[in-house]
């Protein structure tokens, strides 16, 4: 079987978040259940840079930007490339300008996307003619609308979302540039409450629509989390489904990991201190091998509840420290970092993002803090988990789905993984912050949590064979 992938980002080569780890992931995993997978995605400077081998193998006209599409490996990445430097060939964050905003023709630059993801999907790549097109996020949702709309040949269509709350919405006025016919601009086609939506089309116009964990699926479907795609999203129950995430293993594997200062196994917990111990040096906290060490690596926005942690700082346990990476909005930045100048050899803070760092923390702090208000899935948790920092999270999407709760029974019955808290407020944060006080206390405890979370199942295997069936099951016969 043959599967083109569609994204905007793909990890190792360019990354903002989860999707690049996922999109660059998958692939070698569906490899053992007999798909074959090529990714398409964007020309950026990056991509073209860490490309190993190229070939031009088709013109493009990109609504009237010349382009070309390259056939490209990158290590084991298989890729499609559209080499365009008129809508690509931009330094700094892929999405955005160097004043924060969004590049004023986006529209432009992932409808392309999803415009040649269709070309390749049609047949005109005659070496590669996939089975089906996997469409990732609102950035490459357009893939199954051109598809549709251009009447030729269909292949099955999968478009999964990552994170609802990015739409892709731009003006009515680009039905008409982008190649869509006037009527395709309506409620059951393009039309999204008086915008064209990029992600509206995908929902509409795919075979299935996955998402990254069975209960934000189930969350999404519900008034209260569709962020206005609630009633489409129930319309097609039948074709909507959550499949987990999982984790590159070999890249998260705390007993190879040389980003951190000691390597160790669940068989040799003891030697996690010396990467907690060069945790605490780089972010200025007191050397303590007894404290416990709260890590945060996240984006700091709302929806990663980080306003509630920043609300109950002063209620951190009596002799913990908490470590923080991250960056997003100027507000918390700010909260974050004047928490950590009030309180030194306490609080440390890194604004910004740093991938050593970022397996440093996993492989040295003793819980990693989740308290997202909504959570697609997440990959800290899963990363906390393979590096046996106790994950403490909202009960919300994947982080409900792969975290289990240190009630009674589970510590009874030694399988309890984390913490969970429930609701998203600073109160119930307060209250399971101070249960994993109480449970670090009793070290024999806390040990066995730390060797069932890394026991967890987190590695790409089962979500890589749910994937295979459902790709199995939207692949046009005739």
């Amino acid at each position: 079987m043959k599967v083109l992938a569609v994204a905007s980002e793909i990890y190792p080569l360019v990354k903002t978040g989860g999707l690049a780890d996922v999109v660059g992931a998958l692939p070698a995993a569906l490899a053992a259940e007999g798909v074959e997978t090529r990714t398409l995605v964007p020309g950026y400077p990056a991509v073209l840079a860490a490309l190993d081998a190229s070939e031009a193998i088709l013109a493009l006209d990109l609504f009237g930007r010349p382009g070309q599409l390259r056939a490209a490996r990158a290590g084991a990445l298989e890729l499609f490339v559209i080499d365009a430097p008129d809508l690509y060939g931009r330094g700094g964050n892929i999405y955005s300008g160097p004043d924060g905003w969004d590049w004023p023709d986006n529209a432009f630059r992932f409808a392309a996307l999803g415009q040649v993801a269709a070309r390749i999907g049609a047949g005109e790549i005659a070496g590669f003619v996939p089975d089906v097109v996997h469409a990732h996020d609102w950035q490459a949702a357009l893939a199954p609308a051109y598809l549709h709309y251009g009447g030729g040949r269909r292949p099955g269509t999968v478009v999964t979302i990552h994170n609802l709350a990015f739409q892709g919405q731009f003006p009515p006025s680009l039905v008409g540039p982008l190649g869509f016919p006037p009527a395709a601009y309506a409620m059951d086609g393009l039309e999204y409450y008086g915008s064209l939506g990029f992600l509206k089309a995908g929902l509409r116009f795919a075979d299935r629509i996955t998402t990254v964990s069975p209960t934000y699926a189930r969350e999404i479907a519900a008034p209260g989390g569709g962020m206005g795609f609630d009633g489409l999203l129930r319309s097609r129950r039948a074709d909507l489904s959550g499949i987990l995430n999982g984790l590159d293993t070999e890249v998260w594997n705390p007993a190879t990991d040389r980003r951190l200062a000691a390597t160790y196994d669940a068989t040799r917990l003891p030697l996690r201190h010396l990467n907690k111990q060069e945790v605490q040096r780089r972010l200025g906290l007191r050397q303590n091998s007894f404290a416990l060490l709260f890590g945060v690596v996240t984006r700091l926005t709302w929806q990663k509840g980080m306003d509630l942690l920043a609300q109950m700082l002063d209620a951190l346990p009596d002799g913990s420290q908490l470590a923080l990476l991250g960056a997003g909005e100027p507000a918390l930045e700010q909260a974050f970092a004047a928490a950590a100048a009030a309180r030194p050899g306490e609080i440390g803070v890194h604004l910004g993002y740093d991938e050593t760092l970022a397996h440093l923390m996993q492989g040295g702090c003793d819980a990693l803090l989740v308290p997202s208000r909504f959570e697609p899935c997440g990959l800290t948790q899963l990363c906390a988990l393979r590096y046996g920092a106790i994950p403490v999270v909202a009960r919300v999407g994947g982080l409900a789905d792969t975290v289990i709760d240190a009630n009674p029974m589970a510590l009874a019955a030694n399988v309890a993984t984390g913490l969970q808290f429930a609701p998203n407020d600073p109160g119930a944060l307060r209250y399971a912050v101070a249960r994993a006080a109480e449970l670090f206390r009793e070290r024999s405890a806390w040990s066995a949590m730390q060797r069932n979370a890394m026991a967890a199942s987190v590695g790409w295997q089962a979500p890589a064979a749910r994937y295979a069936e459902l790709y199995r099951s939207v692949v046009r016969r005739d």
